[in-house]
């Protein structure tokens, strides 16, 4: 009977805990939180699997991680002293983690509200 109760206690302790946790959703962050990589005004963010993002990593010779997540294509860089000069970004802020192809194509991107 102990075990049993013991056993109920940890699964009602585990749900609790499981539900405290925030979501794992890509939610919009605030331009200051973005520590993983640097922010970027893209002209369009698909996601990794689209066909589009696809040939074009083919083309440029870029394998995509497996995972499913977003991109940026056509990317140029935001700096926090441009946003605080009254800088703006008219089409896709985003902070993404890889930046290594020239812009043409942003791994890892989330969106960003600036």
């Amino acid at each position: 009977m102990f075990a049993r109760t013991s056993a109920l206690v940890a699964i009602i302790g585990t749900a609790i805990l499981a539900a405290a946790m925030p979501a794992a959703e890509l939610e919009a962050r605030q331009t200051s939180q973005c520590n993983v990589g640097t922010v970027n005004c893209c002209n369009s963010v698909q996601n990794s699997t689209s066909e589009s993002v696809q040939s074009l990593a083919g083309l440029l010779g870029i394998v995509l991680p497996t995972i499913e997540g977003l991109v940026g294509l056509g990317c140029s860089p935001i700096s926090a002293l441009g946003l605080l000069n009254g800088g703006s970004c008219t089409a896709s802020p985003v902070c993404c983690e890889n930046n290594n192809f020239s812009g043409l194509i942003s791994l890892g991107c989330i969106p960003i509200t600036l």
